[in-house]
This record gives structure tokens, C-alpha cells and sequence, in this order.
């Protein structure tokens, strides 16, 4: 058994990438199966709200990408259950270092064939951007999901992407697929999250979650303790809703 690696990714920031990467690992991992959480962002957010100090590692995914460590010797546990893959600044050099490697785009694939079968899922945080940060999380995937909030912009965003997921898929992944499409940030009051929500599920029917990550306080408060939601506060909205995601996602895969 082989792990699904599903890159979490939209280029428009502040849609609840890393939010999503890091409670669904912590799902997950709550409901038995083994995950790694790899954060592809130089910002390292996802490293910073799964428990781990970016500003203390000795080594991370940039050394990884660049070949000078192997993915195994450079997993830290993560603070709700899950392994990480951690990120800091120097990945920002990476792109730069990348361009003059052998196999640019499939570093991370790569790297993460050792360890593949050590897990059930490996989720990827992208970067809000398409640069070959992403593109390695595209290539190294199966699958992936996209978070999106139902604004106007997020649906001009979301062509555009899809149009990126089929170039990778013809020139270098054929296996790539969406997952799923994750509305986020979700308010019902709101006509226009509505309107684009029916719109979403009218062009990608049974691709669009049935689960909805609804606006939630205790969210927003969770990774400034380094915690997943799910272990800050169990019962919240947020944490019920990313519990509900890891349940549908093991439904479909079952």
C-alpha cells in the first residue's frame, strides 16, 4: 500500500491552503491513518502551526529538494498526531537553485518514493503561486484538492489553475486528477457565496465537497498556539467541519 499524495493548492492567497493542510492531516491521523504533512510555502506556516519552530530546524525541505538530505532524516513529529516535512525561508532560494538541476520539476517526487509506503496519505501545502515550488507538488501528486472561497475572483482564479492541472497532466503527470474542490471561509448569509457555491457545483457536480469549512474564530486562533483546531477545541464549527472533510474523503476512497 502505497501513499495517496494530494497537493492542496490554489494560487490566490488567503483561501485556507495551509489551514486545511494542516486540520486535515490532524483529521486524518485522528481517524487511525498514518499522514505526512509537507510544507512546500518558504513562509512555513504549516511548519509553524503544526507545533514545530521553523527558526530552529537544522534541516528542511529545501535541503531535501536540493538532494543534500534524504525526505526520512528530515521528517519532525508534528504536534496533533501526523509527520512533517518542514519549511522555513531558505526554501525561497530554492527556485532560484532548481532552475540549473536535472529533473527540476520531479525533485519532490523523487525524494518522496522512500517513503511512500510508509504512509496513507501525504498532503502537500503549495504555495499561492504558480511557481516550481507548486509545480514539483503537482508532479509528485496524485491528486488535488483546491480550497477556494465563493467570491467572483476565486472562480477567474479557479480557470486558470484548471488550466494549469491539465498542462502538468499532459506534459508531466498524466496521473494528476482534482480531488475535490473545498469551499472555504464559508458564510450562508452571504448571496454572493451562494450564488458562486451553486455555480461551483453546477460545473463540478460531485467534485465540489459536500463539506463546507464555515468562518470560524477558533480557526483563526488555533495555528498561534501550534495547534490543529481539532486539538484546540474539538467542538468547534471548524474542527467539526475538517473531522467531517477527512470522514468524506475516506468514504470516497473506500
Amino acid at each position: 500500500m502505497t501513499a495517496r499524495v494530494i497537493a492542496i493548492t490554489n494560487q490566490k492567497g488567503g483561501v485556507g491552503k495551509t489551514t486545511t493542510s494542516i486540520n486535515l492531516a490532524a483529521s486524518l491521523a485522528l481517524a487511525g491513518r498514518k499522514v505526512l504533512l509537507v510544507d512546500l510555502d518558504p513562509q512555513g506556516n504549516a511548519t509553524m502551526g503544526s507545533g514545530v519552530d521553523k527558526r530552529k530546524l537544522e534541516r528542511s525541505v529545501y535541503q531535501v529538494l536540493l538532494g543534500s538530505t534524504d525526505a526520512a532524516a528530515t521528517i519532525v513529529k508534528g504536534s496533533a498526531g501526523f509527520d512533517l516535512l518542514p519549511a522555513n525561508r531558505d526554501l525561497a532560494g530554492a527556485e532560484l537553485e532548481l532552475i540549473d538541476l536535472p529533473q527540476r520539476e520531479n525533485r519532490l517526487k523523487h525524494a518522496l518514493e522512500s517513503i511512500v509506503a510508509d504512509y496513507d496519505f501525504i498532503l502537500l501545502d503549495c504555495p499561492p503561486a504558480l511557481n516550481l515550488l507548486t509545480v514539483n507538488g503537482l508532479c509528485a501528486a496524485h491528486a488535488v484538492m483546491i480550497p477556494m472561497q465563493c467570491e467572483y475572483y476565486a472562480l477567474e482564479g479557479l480557470s486558470d489553475l484548471v488550466q494549469t492541472i491539465k498542462k502538468v497532466r499532459v506534459s508531466m503527470n498524466p496521473m494528476l486528477e482534482i480531488e475535490g474542490l473545498l469551499r472555504t471561509m464559508y458564510d450562508p448569509r452571504n448571496t454572493l457565496a451562494q450564488q458562486v457555491s451553486e455555480q461551483l457545483q453546477r460545473h463540478f457536480g460531485d467534485k465540489v465537497y459536500r463539506t463546507v469549512i464555515p468562518r470560524n474564530v477558533r480557526l483563526a486562533e488555533a495555528p498561534s498556539h501550534g495547534i490543529p483546531v481539532v486539538t484546540f477545541d474539538k467542538q468547534s464549527k471548524g474542527a467539526l467541519a475538517y473531522l467531517a472533510l477527512a470522514g468524506e474523503m475516506l468514504s470516497k476512497a473506500a
